[in-house]
């Protein structure tokens, strides 16, 4: 067999609250990394506190790429991502060193290495009709009427996750073909990078739940409810936009609209957080070949570091 002779790259995954930053950070200190964030909400300027952007010390000494580069009315894709991503690769490699993305959206690390599939664009038109029709029967409707066009599709989707059901609906009008008939991987060749994946997977939940509550408290204590004040006072954005989609920030928005009291707030954004944790884990056990690490584990960064160590090969 042929040498790879790929240049190498490394994805640091995990679920939210289970350390990525910091052992991103500290890798970084003990090879010639360069950071790349792998985040749907770092990407948005002016969403710090509730996104957990590390702070400006952290990025002064470990600058990460692609965090900060949209304004929160500005949609972001995951094709965007893989773009800006593998510009950001070339120019760490040109630098001399090796691309470290850490981040926990799965979305945006399947979009880089393995492509998207070619669905069409978004139908503004098409999707006002869909609203209209959802206000009629309600998300729950529309569910069943997906499941009767996509049974597969449905299956995946939640009643009540309204984006998705909408989107799954618009390919099928648009296209014709069930979005799960179209949902496969566009790339067609080897992606040009040879990859370590390394997956942070608690073996328990307990300790990764302490901390995502511990994380929403110090969140509301250091201003997450000013911060999306502040963004709701531009007049520009609306809760519907993806930025504002993000875990919290949706929980704090219907908060100020005085859909419910602080404290069912801080159950809300809890529990969501707990949720994206649990779907992130499940897509990390689908990625078959990365190491997966323990984050819980005193010894994680020695584990990482001689994963990291044998992948790079002698000096």
């Amino acid at each position: 067999m042929p040498a790879d002779r790929r240049p190498l790259a490394i994805f640091l995954m995990g679920p939210t609250a289970s350390g990525k930053t910091a052992l991103a950070c500290a890798l970084s200190e003990r090879f010639p990394l360069g950071l790349i964030s792998v985040d749907s909400a770092l990407v948005y300027r002016g969403l710090e506190v509730g996104a957990a952007k590390p702070d400006a010390v952290t990025l002064a000494r470990y600058p990460h790429e692609l965090i900060d580069i949209r304004d929160p009315a500005e949609p972001y894709s995951a094709a965007d991502f893989a773009a800006d991503a593998q510009a950001a690769m070339r120019r760490i490699g040109e630098s001399g060193r090796i691309p470290l993305l850490v981040g926990g959206t799965g979305l945006y690390f399947r979009a880089l290495q393995r492509g998207l599939s070619s669905l069409p664009e978004a139908d503004a038109g098409l999707r006002a009709q869909l609203a209209e029709d959802a206000a009629a029967i309600g998300w729950n409707g529309m569910h069943r009427r997906l499941a009767g066009l996509d049974p597969a599709a449905a299956e995946r989707i939640k009643p009540g996750d309204a984006q998705r059901i909408q989107r799954a609906l618009e390919v099928i009008v648009l296209t014709g073909q069930p979005l799960s008939a179209q949902q496969h991987g566009g790339r067609g060749k080897p992606f040009p990078w040879r990859v370590l994946k390394l997956a942070l997977l608690p073996g328990q939940r307990a300790p990764l739940h302490d901390r995502i509550a511990q994380r929403f408290d110090q969140m509301l204590r250091h201003g997450l409810l000013e911060e999306v004040r502040a963004l709701r006072q531009r007049g520009d954005l609306q809760p519907d936009l993806p930025a504002l989609r993000a875990v919290g920030y949706r929980q704090a928005w219907e908060h100020l609209d005085g859909r419910y009291d602080a404290a069912e707030l801080r159950d809300r954004g809890i529990f969501a957080t707990r949720q994206l944790a649990k779907r992130q884990i499940t897509w990390l056990r689908s990625e078959l070949d990365a190491r997966a690490l323990d984050p819980e584990r005193s010894e994680l960064l020695a584990r990482s570091s001689d994963a990291v160590q044998l992948f790079l090969g002698p000096n």
